[in-house]
């Protein structure tokens, strides 16, 4: 995910369209009425379990399991009577440079006091966006804290302001500097995360500002994972996508530290990283120089130019094929990765999302079986979410189908094997008159639609919807609730927890029979329900009035 918010605010600035009704979705009762079909969960135990198989290799993009994963996947669709989605293809190729760091050097602080070193892994990662650069070095580089590393002239902050940190080495706080807040409101929505708080525009606006290096301090509660996740998803092949001049504006290294380690760093400057950290959180805060401090680190990498693959099917619609209902879910996952204590080095991505990716197809062998709606139902199958989005950003940028003719959709991303809950969490719940659609699939199961529990992970910024709503594209993300049926909130919070611990992004991510899949079948209806809504009314559901993304849909659609 590679575009700034800043190119958001600036759309944001144009005039509303007044020529669309601002009339919410059509009420329940004259909605179309949701087919008896319900998706097939036997579809779904035997696509997550083959899909999250070691002979898929953790489907990373590039590799054999991604081939094997192409392969499935479009004869899935085939075998239901879909067609190919891309002017008879299948496919739709995504240009991608997987770099391998190898020889990494230590991080190396050194000062007038005592220096010190971070070692590769275990306490600090790198890396870099440069697609045509074999070799890295960041040499005696003056070291600059620019707490949160953000330049928001509309919220009236500027991290950077006053201090010119080219060719220099900034360390940056994850999150936002509200982000402990007890409630919503505040310069960057109190504890809501904003894009601001993702580790992607902290780069995005190092390099803007020139940074030769971009080092992010990481902390358990405002990242939302341990070190154990940068670990695995830092280390080894990673992808990022090409472009003509290789990322050569971007900056040299980015990558993350541990806090200890950086607390020993403020330290050898004679600094308190704790009291910087405070003083970060201040309206007016100003970058501080550590006096002396000069930061080392270099490596090797291995390139490789490739186009990875979206998968993109199509069901036509009978009456108005020309409008397009969008489901959408990543197919890749991390590949290998570090090994777990037993030298399991695959990181199958049973949850995350071979979970989503099945649901597709469940999704898309209903549809077939129900009969084909008066829109067109496209069903996308992305690539290289797991290194920042990048599948979709792409489609983002080169839509198949104009986002301008497409109604909406919903995106689907590790759907949760706990057991049945008494309602769905919606991500960004309130952004748009998709809520209604979801609301009427709940009551007909006798469930609610509650707000994220925790906002401050900003996961609304970390999976591929995100990457169509900056277009505009209402979309709809949830996620099973964790006030189960069977335990509670209890029971609900310790097995996401438990997940977030020991499976997520590692290689115990994996296909267990003895999962509740309850959950995961009233969650598939949902989307079911409200997919085949979309298809069938003839409202164009849109962003809530004051919507930051309100403005980009009102603008595209002006032009039907």
């Amino acid at each position: 995910m590679r575009s700034s918010i800043l190119a958001i605010a600036a759309i944001l600035a144009l005039p509303a369209c007044t020529t669309m009704s601002d009339a919410p979705p059509e009420s329940a009762s004259a909605q179309p009425a949701a087919s008896g079909v319900t998706p097939s969960i036997d579809t779904m135990k035997r696509l997550v379990q083959l899909l999250s198989s070691d002979a898929y290799e953790g489907r990373a993009p590039g590799s054999a399991g991604e081939e094997k994963t192409l392969a499935l996947l479009s004869s899935e669709f085939a075998r239901l009577g879909l067609k190919p989605g891309n002017n008879g293809s299948w496919f739709q190729d995504v240009p991608l440079v997987e770099i391998t760091a190898k020889n990494v050097s230590p991080l190396r602080f050194s000062g007038e006091n005592t220096p010190v070193t971070a070692a590769y892994g275990p306490e600090m990662v790198i890396g870099t966006y440069r697609t045509a650069q074999p070799h890295i070095a960041v040499k005696d580089s003056p070291v600059v804290f620019v707490g949160y590393g953000i330049n928001a002239p509309e919220k009236g902050w500027n991290d950077y302001a006053g201090v010119d940190v080219k060719g220099k080495t900034v360390i940056i706080l994850v999150n936002d500097p509200d982000y402990e807040t007890s409630g919503l409101e505040g310069t960057f929505n109190g504890r809501a995360m904003t894009y601001y708080g993702r580790w992607t525009y902290k780069y995005e606006e190092a390099a803007r500002q020139g940074a030769a290096a971009a080092i992010i301090v990481h902390d358990t509660v405002p990242a939302a994972y341990g070190w154990n996740v940068v670990q695995s998803s830092w280390t080894g092949a990673q992808h990022v996508a090409d472009s003509a001049n290789g990322n050569a504006d971007q900056s040299a290294a980015i990558g993350w530290i541990q806090k200890d380690k950086a607390q020993a760093l403020f330290a050898s400057a004679g600094m308190d990283l704790d009291a910087q950290m405070r003083a970060a959180k201040q309206p007016g805060f100003k970058a501080v120089p550590l006096a002396g401090v000069k930061a080392n680190v270099s490596f090797d990498n291995d390139l490789r130019k490739h186009s990875s693959k979206n998968v993109v099917a199509l069901l036509p619609g009978k009456t108005r094929p020309d409008e397009y209902v969008l489901y959408s879910a990543h197919w890749d996952h991390l590949g290998r990765c570090q090994a777990a204590p037993d030298g399991d080095d695959i990181c199958n991505g049973a949850v995350d999302n071979a979970t989503g990716t099945a649901a597709l197809v469940a999704l898309a062998e209903a549809n077939v079986k129900a009969g084909p709606t008066d829109r067109s139902q496209v069903f996308l199958a992305v690539t290289a979410e797991e290194s920042g989005l990048l599948g979709s950003a792409y489609y983002g940028e080169n839509p198949v189908f104009p986002f301008s003719r497409t109604v909406g959709g919903v995106n689907m991303d590790a759907l949760s094997v706990a057991g049945l809950a008494k309602n769905v969490v919606v991500i960004g719940k309130g952004k748009s008159q998709l809520d209604a659609y979801l609301d009427r699939a709940l009551a007909a199961q006798g469930r609610v639609a509650t707000v994220e529990p925790t906002p401050e992970k900003g996961y609304y910024y970390r999976s591929d919807h995100f990457s169509f709503a900056k277009h505009g594209l209402p979309m709809l993300y949830f996620e099973g609730g964790e006030d189960l049926v069977n335990g509670g909130t209890a029971a609900g919070m310790a097995a996401a927890e438990d997940y977030t611990k020991n499976r997520y992004h590692g290689p115990k991510d994996e296909y267990d029979p003895n999962w509740d899949w309850s959950g995961v079948a009233a969650d598939l209806k949902l989307y079911y329900d409200v997919g085949r809504a979309l298809a069938e009314t003839t409202e164009w559901p849109n962003w809530v009035e004051g919507d930051e993304f309100r403005a980009i849909r009102d603008k595209d659609r002006a032009g039907q």
